[in-house]
């Protein structure tokens, strides 16, 4: 295996700074005991942090946020989980199609779904309903369950399957025995990017959430509006702890090689 050079490593480094650098400045400041985005040398404070949950609405809009990231995830996984299996095991006239039309809210962008969506939720009757807003971020996160589900079938070794079927086992039992056991790495990662992704859009929630409904990221959007102060930072930074936790959790259990890439 050929290694990387002193600058192919140097540039490496360089993009990941870049990359982690905004991020490493907003949880410092979110530790700031002034009232500006500063970061206030080696004084720490958790000032920010306690006036975000004496903020109701952070808190609520906190719940909205996530029962709707675990409703759409779970919702997109049960659609995604025989999407894949038929797309991959059963090749069809417009497959392709198929699948381009699963992974398609990928390439459109977030405020053309977001227009849409509020459009069609007007002629629905639907405005406003969590129930809709569940539905459309489903729409949203469901290509990233169905492309690492669909990397965990592809180079599936069958020949387990096969024998049970040999052995008189009926389908259902293959799949809960066998099949679903061996790609269940890839439905959990992407039901738990699926996840990651609800809980962090924006764009397209700014046209189809209601005030009872308003998630945090909409809340945060509105907050930054009328005022930009550290606790901002504060909820920035409790975002990317939640984010960093599911994806260290994830990489402990299975291993984020295993489900990125669909080692079985």
């Amino acid at each position: 295996m050929q290694k990387n050079g002193p600058l192919a490593l140097l540039f490496n480094a360089l993009v990941i700074s870049f990359m982690l650098a905004p991020i490493l400045v907003v949880c410092v400041i979110a530790f700031t005991p002034e009232n500006t985005l500063t970061i206030h040398g080696p004084q720490l404070s958790l000032r920010w942090f306690r006036a975000v949950f004496d903020y109701p609405d952070f808190v609520s809009s906190f719940w909205n946020s996530l029962w709707l990231a675990l409703g759409s995830a779970t919702i997109a996984t049960l659609i995604a989980v025989p999407a894949a299996l038929a797309l991959i095991r059963s090749p069809m006239r417009g497959a392709g199609v198929l699948q381009g039309l699963f992974l398609s809210p990928l390439v459109i962008p977030h405020l053309v779904l977001g227009v849409a969506l509020l459009q069609l939720f007007a002629l629905v009757g639907g405005a406003g309903s969590f129930g809709w807003l569940v539905f459309a971020h489903a729409l949203v996160v469901m290509p990233y369950t169905m492309r690492l589900i669909m990397s965990a079938l592809i180079g599936f070794d069958r020949s387990a399957e096969h024998a049970a079927f040999s052995l008189g086992a009926s389908r259902r039992t293959v799949f809960l025995r066998i099949t679903l056991p061996i790609i269940l790495p890839g439905i959990t990662g992407g039901w738990l990017l699926a996840f990651i992704n609800s809980f962090d859009e924006v764009t397209m929630s700014i046209f189809v959430t209601s005030p009872s409904t308003v998630t945090l990221p909409v809340r945060m959007y509105m907050y930054a509006t009328e005022s930009i102060d550290p606790m901002m930072a504060a909820v920035s930074a409790l975002m990317v702890a939640l984010t960093a936790t599911a994806m260290l959790v994830l990489d402990r259990v299975y291993g984020l090689d295993r489900v990125l890439v669909g080692r079985s």
